[in-house]
């Protein structure tokens, strides 16, 4: 039987083997083995598919730190420092999500209710008032999002060339950036830029309250 949660699964599938622009209407019902028109029950088209497979990788977000800050296990900076390690580490995994989550309401995807949930919950009960919270999430999950790019950007970026002479500056910094942290990844240079931005969010909004 085609249920949403089936469609969800088989949509993230095709996804992960194929690339996010194979996700028709077409091929989901192939792999479900069921007429395109049995999908239109359940689903309006290509972007409701996309809504599903949000939410099924928005479950992917491991949101246990925050419900361990809710019971006061453990703080809120450690609550939030472990979400956004998890939240950018499912998204650099699946980036060509990225553009259609900002331009997609989250009505009907439970699961990134949940997330939001939490999360307004945790920075509530960690000082930051009713008024800021939304702007507070934003911000994170702006940085978030583009750090989750920046695990994927080639590792040579900024390279230069030798016959670029005016950018004297920059071929010093190159030059003095710390070594890879992480071996075997497609940019090792990602996670240094990630701390560093993530504690000043942490110290500038969670931590100022």
């Amino acid at each position: 039987m085609v249920t949403r949660e089936k469609i969800a699964s088989v949509s993230l599938k095709i996804a992960e083997q194929e690339g996010y622009d194979a996700i028709t209407m077409a091929a989901v019902a192939r792999s479900l083995g069921v007429a395109t028109s049995a999908l239109y029950n359940h689903v309006r088209g290509k972007k409701e598919l996309l809504m599903l497979v949000q939410d099924a990788v928005m479950a992917q977000v491991d949101t246990s730190a925050l419900e361990l800050n809710l019971d006061g296990t453990i703080s809120t900076e450690e609550a939030v420092i472990r979400w956004a390690h998890s939240y950018r580490d499912v998204f650099s995994r699946h980036s060509p999500l990225i553009a259609h989550i900002a331009t997609m309401p989250v009505f009907g995807t439970q699961e990134t209710i949940h997330m939001y949930e939490l999360l307004v919950q945790v920075l509530l009960q960690g000082g930051v008032t009713e008024d800021r919270v939304m702007d507070v999430i934003v911000a994170f999950e702006s940085f978030i999002f583009g750090s989750a790019y920046d695990v994927a950007a080639p590792a040579n970026i900024f390279d230069l060339p030798e016959h670029v002479t005016d950018a004297p500056g920059l071929r010093r910094a190159l030059g003095q950036r710390l070594a890879p942290t992480v071996v075997g990844t497609q940019n090792p240079y990602a996670n240094p830029p990630f701390e560093l931005g993530l504690s000043a969010l942490i110290r500038g909004i969670v931590l100022n309250n």
